[in-house]
């Protein structure tokens, strides 16, 4: 009988020892196809640091470059914070999607429901659908500088007149997302940043993602850098939380891409918040424009996702408008960009391939290396 369960725990640390054997191969194969995408990207623009996070066959799996500041010279890690910039979107239309899940509102209601003083103004029929899809009739890409105040945002709104019908064109723009996370606050009326920290990141597991990073996690904040070299981090403004404010690690941002793809257990009505914002509204060239997400049939093309990612996307165009919307699939390349001054980051992940990648950097460097690295890493895992 010994001799038995002496032959079986054996064969059990046998079985463990090869499993851990395959997994550290399967890690050093991964690292080295990731270092083939990232390094020569880090020596061309000569970014301080990058955290990358990858998610395959339900494995997690982070890999980090360089610093987190070149003064202090402290390597970028698991703790590290990254701003987001205008990834912070995606969790914006999450939590416009949360609250039309749990009733406070519908994406088909008109802003002027929620901000009386927009009654019989453009702004006011402008539906919030809209507004989470760069539809809503023409806004800047920024609001003016001299916004200062709640009173001024709401004055200029007051004021606005359209470019075009809604629906007709896509405009990226921070002012109308910005709108859509204010008026989601009035509606679930409460305090945005408290209920993106409360409400959302609780809900989603983060632990490490914050719009107003707290004195805790100072140290943790990565130093931004601009394309020049100069230091630089972002200054909240009017809508900036809304917009482009949060901050979060890499390992953080993996669990929300596993989230998107449904990998990740939560409560019925926040999945369904997010799988609701997979829903394809307007297509503008190859690309689908989801609630913020944009989309591409997979597999997708390199070059359409470069052009996808361009800075000719900032530029108004034409787009026809899905009748009914798209439902989501998971055949599709779905990927956001950010931006800020001192950091570039990028999100892309392919729910059929349960495959996605994070990859944040504290430079700002071009989306097409971005795209780029992405595209090389996560297509050489696809073809395992």
């Amino acid at each position: 009988m010994k001799s038995i369960r002496i032959r079986i725990l054996s064969a059990v640390l046998l079985s463990a020892g090869a499993a851990t054997s395959a997994f550290a191969a399967d890690e050093t194969n991964l690292k080295a196809i990731t270092d083939a995408a990232i390094k020569p990207i880090i020596e061309k623009y000569a970014i301080p640091g990058i955290a990358v996070a990858i998610t395959a066959n339900g494995q997690d799996h982070i890999f980090n470059y360089g610093v987190e500041s070149k003064d202090t010279g402290r390597p970028v890690a698991p703790t590290t914070l990254f701003e987001l910039g205008s990834i912070s979107k995606t969790f914006t239309v999450t939590l416009a999607s949360y609250a039309e899940a749990s009733g406070p509102l519908s994406l088909s209601d008109k802003a002027g429901k929620f901000l009386p003083g927009m009654k019989g103004k453009p702004f006011g029929d402008i539906a919030l659908m809209n507004l989470g899809t760069h539809t809503a009739g023409g806004f800047p890409l920024q609001l003016p500088d001299e916004i200062k105040t709640e009173k001024q945002l709401l004055g200029y709104f007051e004021t606005w007149q359209p470019s075009y019908t809604a629906g007709a064109q896509r405009s990226y723009a921070n002012p109308s997302i910005g709108m859509l996370g204010y008026i989601v606050a009035k509606a679930m009326h409460a305090d945005f940043a408290a209920l993106m920290q409360g409400k959302l990141f609780a809900g989603l597991g983060l632990k490490s993602t914050y719009i107003n990073v707290p004195k805790a996690r100072l140290a943790d904040y990565a130093q931004g850098y601009k394309r020049s070299g100069e230091p630089a981090r972002m200054t909240p403004a009017v809508l900036s939380s809304e917009a482009y404010g949060v901050k979060s690690t890499a390992g953080d941002m993996i669990r929300f891409v596993a989230a998107n793809m449904g990998l990740v257990k939560l409560d019925e009505k926040l999945q369904q918040a997010i799988t609701s914002t997979h829903i394809g509204y307007f297509k503008a060239g190859a690309m689908t424009q989801d609630l913020i997400w944009e989309q591409y049939a997979y597999p997708a093309a390199l070059n359409d996702l470069l052009a996808g990612n361009s800075p000719a996307m900032l530029k108004t165009m034409p787009v026809s408008e899905l009748r009914p919307p798209m439902k989501p699939r998971d055949d599709v390349w779905i990927n956001k960009t950010g931006s800020t001054n001192g950091f570039g980051a990028y999100v892309a992940f392919i729910p059929k391939q349960r495959l996605g990648i994070v990859i944040l950097a504290n430079k700002n460097y071009p989306n097409e290396d971005r795209v780029a690295a992405a595209y090389q890493i996560l297509t050489a895992l696809a073809a395992d």
